[in-house]
Order: C-alpha cells, then structure tokens, then sequence
C-alpha cells in the first residue's frame, strides 16, 4: 500500500486518528513519529493509548525517555527529544520495547532513525495552519500496509 495523506482540523481529530491505529494495533507494533514541535505527536500517541483502552493520559515522556502504559497491550511509548547523538539512543537498550509484548510509539523518531526496526508505521506531522495538520502514514512492510488497508476501511464512515 502507498502513503495515506490526511489533514486533521484540531487535536481531538488527531486524537481520532490514533484511536483508530490503537484499536488495530497488535503486539510488536512500532509507530515512528516525526515532527516539529508542537505539531501533534503527543496527540496521536494520547489517541493510540485510548485505542488500546488506557484510561490514564499519555503526557510527553520528553524528561523520563520512556513511559508504559497498561491496557489491552501495553504501549511504550518513547522520546527521543532531549537526546542529541546517536550513542544516547543506542545507550538506552530499547530492544526489550522494541522486540517485547507491547506497541511502541517513538516521538522524534527521525533522530534515531538508523537504529529502528526497518518495517515500522512511519507517521510525519505537520503544520498546515495554527489549527490544522498533515499527517502523513507511510507503511514500511506487510504488517503496516495491512494495517493501513484496515485503517482506511475504518475511516470510512469517520474521515478525518
């Protein structure tokens, strides 16, 4: 499958959208997301945990690295943020999230893009206006295609 291009209006729609990918997530899934500050990657990843039935807040694991939540599947969820070179990703041992029994979410993919499993749900956030954003999905392997055909076929009736 190719790459899905939407736009979301406001947070609550972003959030919308990670529901969705939450309620379809399985075990093992890893979701890269890329973006600029502020441009809704916590929104997304609050929307995932509500899709797999977490009822606590995702907040931004920006000064922890690494935040668990616990619900239908345990979700991960990962900031690269305040790390600036590569040996800091590396130092970290993410393999026991990124090979482990739940789904990771990892914000400020991009800057450890070259340690990351290759097949991933790649999802890059920008700003079209104050409100508005683009989200783009890019699918990075058989698991991700299928998912986004799902996707798709669940936004049907909901688009965002």
């Amino acid at each position: 499958m190719r790459v899905v291009q939407l736009n979301s209006r406001s947070p609550e729609q972003t959030q919308l959208l990670g529901k969705h990918l939450g309620e379809l997530a399985q075990v093992g899934d890893i979701f890269l997301l890329i973006g600029h500050l502020g441009s809704g990657k916590t929104c997304l990843t609050q929307g995932i945990a509500w899709g797999l039935g977490i009822e606590e807040y995702a907040f931004s694991p920006s000064f922890v690295i690494v935040r668990e939540h616990y619900g239908r599947l345990p979700l991960y969820h990962i900031d690269f943020y305040r790390l600036d070179r590569i040996e800091e990703i590396m130092d970290l041992g993410l393999d026991e999230y990124l090979y482990g029994d739940g789904v990771c979410v990892i914000e400020w993919a991009d800057k450890g893009i070259a340690l990351l499993p290759r097949e991933n749900l790649t999802i890059r956030l920008s700003y079209i206006s104050d409100t508005e954003r683009s989200i783009r999905l890019q699918p990075r392997g058989k698991r991700y295609s299928e998912l986004l055909k799902a996707l798709s076929l669940s936004l049907g009736a909901e688009k965002i």
